[in-house]
Formats: structure tokens, sequence, C-alpha cells
């Protein structure tokens, strides 16, 4: 079941990079490494744990589109606000069993994480497959995109 779950994620991980790739063209200024995005979600995680708007607004590009487990959907603005407002509050992000792909500017994230997080005053542990996609821009490395499917129930 998780081979097929992985198998689907990375076909949309495929597919979005495919399209982001065509968006961003025109923002590329050098390749990405596999480094770079992963120090870009590293810097993310640390932003949004302690709370760092201003680290998030550089981070994250005004084209993010970013769709959790849950089927919400998020921009920008709205993804950075849910935190600001407190409706949302990152207390813990680990990730584990990464890949990185990188395309020209883009690099695409795969994995699984663990997200302890308080949601309308109600913590909550997510265990998720993700993925997570980074553009090098002239700003830096920029977050753009997010996926996550819940990981099925252990039994």
């Amino acid at each position: 079941m998780l081979k097929g779950l992985l198998r689907a994620l990375y076909a949309y991980a495929v597919l979005g990079a495919l399209s982001v790739g065509v968006a961003v063209a025109g923002d590329c200024t050098a390749p990405i490494t596999s480094d770079e995005a992963l120090g870009g979600e590293d810097a993310r995680y640390a932003a949004q744990t302690s709370g760092d708007f201003g680290a998030l607004e550089r981070l994250i590009g005004d084209d993010l589109v970013y769709i959790h487990a849950s089927a919400l959907v998020d921009s920008k603005t709205s993804y950075i606000e849910s935190q600001r407002s407190g409706t949302v509050r990152y207390r813990v992000m680990k990730r584990s069993n990464v890949t990185v792909r990188t395309y020209g500017c883009v690099a695409i994230i795969t994995g699984q994480g663990i997200f302890d997080v308080t949601v309308k005053g109600q913590d909550r542990s997510v265990e998720l497959l993700f993925h997570s996609i980074w553009a090098k821009r002239d700003s830096g490395v920029q977050f753009i995109s997010w996926q996550a499917t819940l990981m099925p129930a252990k039994q």
C-alpha cells in the first residue's frame, strides 16, 4: 500500500514539476542543488516553528500553491496569515525518507513527515507523505508548492 501511495505522490510531483518548470522558467537564475532545496526546507521549518514571519515572507514565493492533506488550498498570503493569526501553529516538523530531484532551477523534495500542529486550539500529530517544490530565483531559493497525503493508520 505504501508503494502505491509513493508511486502516486511521485506522479503528482513530476506533473507539478513540469507545470512549475513552465511557470517559473523566466524566474530561473541558475540550477538549484539538492542541498539548496533541503536548506530552504530546513529554514522554512525553523521559521514556522518559531513564528518568524519575516523569514517566511522571504522564503515563500508569491506563486505558492499549498495543498494540505485535508484538501484545503492556501496561497502565500492565506498560508502565512493562518499562522500569524494563531489559527495554525506548527510546533514540531520532522521529515524522513527524503528524495530530492532537480530539474534546472526547480527541485522536488519527496518524503515522509511527522508534524505536531495546533489547529484552532486542538493539538494534532500528523504523519504525511509529501512533496515540496523549490525554485532558485534572484532572491534565493523559494518554496512554491506543497502537496500532502495522510499516511494510512498503522495496523
